[in-house]
């Protein structure tokens, strides 16, 4: 595999960040599938490859991963601050098309993540569900209210810079999701540790998802908010949707 770190210029953050990706060496690039997978709040583009053994796992199918940085945004485009879901959801596909040749069929796309980056998935997902062949999440923050009400002062800053006074309709996971058919959605995996403090958004974006028949799976075992599970999880998430099932 050929491992890259890189720094690009990104017009829509208007100035220059980096990102991590993972070419297969064995096929084309073109024909590989990609993974944009999304970093957590106290993390950047290199703590998947360095903290996880996904770089093994992407080697055993072929595949592309996209790892790009969004500091502490949620992804979001920020109501005082950057255009970071432009950044990741439009802006880097095209990067990434134009530099290495990354395919842009859905039928090859997919989307994953961790704690914060589980949020910015379903974001992306539930946005533009039409994009993506599957999406996996892991800890996955999906109730933002919730999570901003149970804020401590400095984070509570944060979320003042991130969204303004309330949660807007685009960054509100489970408005997105209220208008999507089972038929909109494609397959999600999620994931968390039985011992997880964010155990119940988890649950409650499984049970959301399943009263409106749509295409979930829902796994908890032993684990904590930590890279051990994460790893177990990203790793369970590829032999899902590249072979070997769960």
């Amino acid at each position: 595999m050929a491992h890259i770190r890189c720094d690009v210029h990104s017009n829509c953050l208007e100035m220059n960040t980096s990102m991590t990706v993972i070419l297969p060496e064995n096929i084309p690039v073109s024909e590989a599938s990609v993974i944009f997978l999304l970093h957590g709040l106290e993390d950047n583009s290199s703590g998947w490859s360095r903290y996880t053994s996904v770089e093994r796992y992407a080697r055993e199918h072929d595949l592309v991963l996209v790892i790009p940085e969004v500091q502490r945004s949620f992804y979001t485009n920020m109501e005082s601050g950057l255009r970071y879901f432009d950044y990741v959801h439009d802006e880097i596909p095209e990067i990434c098309h134009r530099l290495f040749n990354i395919s842009t069929e859905r039928e090859k796309t997919y989307v994953m993540g961790l704690s914060m980056g589980g949020y910015g998935v379903l974001k992306c997902l539930f946005s533009t569900p039409d994009r993506y062949a599957g999406a996996a999440v892991f800890s996955a923050v999906t109730d933002i209210k919730k999570e901003v009400e149970n804020a401590g002062m400095s984070q509570r800053r944060e979320f003042d810079a991130i969204f303004g006074d309330s949660i807007p309709i685009e960054s509100d996971v489970y408005g997105l999701l209220e208008d999507l058919s089972p038929s909109d959605i494609p397959p999600l995996y999620v994931a968390c540790g039985d011992r997880d403090s964010r155990l119940f958004h988890s649950e409650k974006l499984y049970e959301t998802m399943k009263e409106k028949n749509m295409n979930v799976k829902f796994e908890t075992w032993s684990g904590d908010h930590n890279w051990i599970f994460w790893d177990e999880a990203v790793k369970k998430a590829i032999d899902l949707y590249f072979g070997k099932e769960v």
